[in-house]
């Protein structure tokens, strides 16, 4: 069986914005909510506890049979550009063909659901313990900035829907057959672009915002239909979408 290790950020002194929480705290909320949905995929999962440092995550990680070390952190910029950066960030070890793909994968998606795509970035990194400390390809995702407050708030929003993004590129990363598993009950349907990714919207209309975008083939749950348009939950990221693009279960 497959296994992932998953390491979500211990920086419980590292808050948000607006105090709401910690890195910490949401990130585990991230990596409570990708176990179930991994498990359904058929992988098994080993994981950190709060009380442990990165060293310790990854001797941990080292010490078991594990395909894939995954950390879930949250980012802040620096002092002299506080709350003025976005973006996700996606770090694999330099020189690690197989961390780098994982990290390609996982920024593949992410680019489905962040709002700027062009802002989600696959970097090199030799420096970050958990990526040159790891027997198993290691990635280490900076999942937008807790610090600027329109990245902490999709953040927040958004905590099914990444964990979602995440499962979904790990199950490709370690070649796991199967669809990602049903995520609420009712009607479903299934995303039919022809390869392209679909525009979720916050109204049903093509003015509206676009926020977030889903990927073909994805599987959405059903939530209504206005005219042409259908209001759909993907992960718990809801929104409207042009009914064309849509195949019934």
């Amino acid at each position: 069986m497959p296994t992932v290790y998953l390491s979500p950020s211990t920086q419980e002194y590292n808050e948000y914005y607006d105090k709401s929480g910690s890195e910490e705290y949401y990130m585990n909320l991230i990596a409570d909510a990708m176990v179930p949905l991994l498990v359904q995929r058929g992988i098994r999962v080993n994981r950190n506890s709060p009380n442990m440092t990165a060293s310790q995550s990854a001797a941990q990680s080292s010490a078991g049979a594990n395909d894939l070390h995954l950390a879930i952190h949250s980012n802040a910029a620096g002092a002299g550009n506080a709350g003025n950066v976005r973006g996700v960030d996606v770090y694999h070890y330099t020189g690690s063909q197989k961390g780098k793909r994982a990290a390609e994968l996982i920024a593949r998606n992410m680019q489905n659901i962040y709002p700027d795509p062009e802002l989600v970035r696959v970097l090199g990194n030799s420096t970050f313990v958990e990526l040159r400390r790891t027997k198993a390809p290691a990635v280490l995702i900076e999942v937008a900035y807790h610090d600027n407050p329109r990245d902490a708030e999709w953040i927040k929003s958004n905590i099914d829907a990444i964990a979602g993004e995440l499962t979904d590129a790990v199950a490709d990363f370690l070649e796991v057959d199967g669809s990602a598993p049903p995520q609420n009950g009712g009607e479903k349907a299934t995303v039919d672009t022809n390869g392209s990714r679909l525009n979720l919207r916050s109204a049903p209309s093509f003015e509206a915002e676009i926020t977030g975008k889903l990927p073909d083939g994805a599987t959405v749950s059903v939530l209504g239909r206005e005219g042409d348009w259908t209001h759909v939950d993907y992960y718990g990221q809801k929104g409207y979408v042009y009914s064309q693009y849509l195949a019934l279960n």
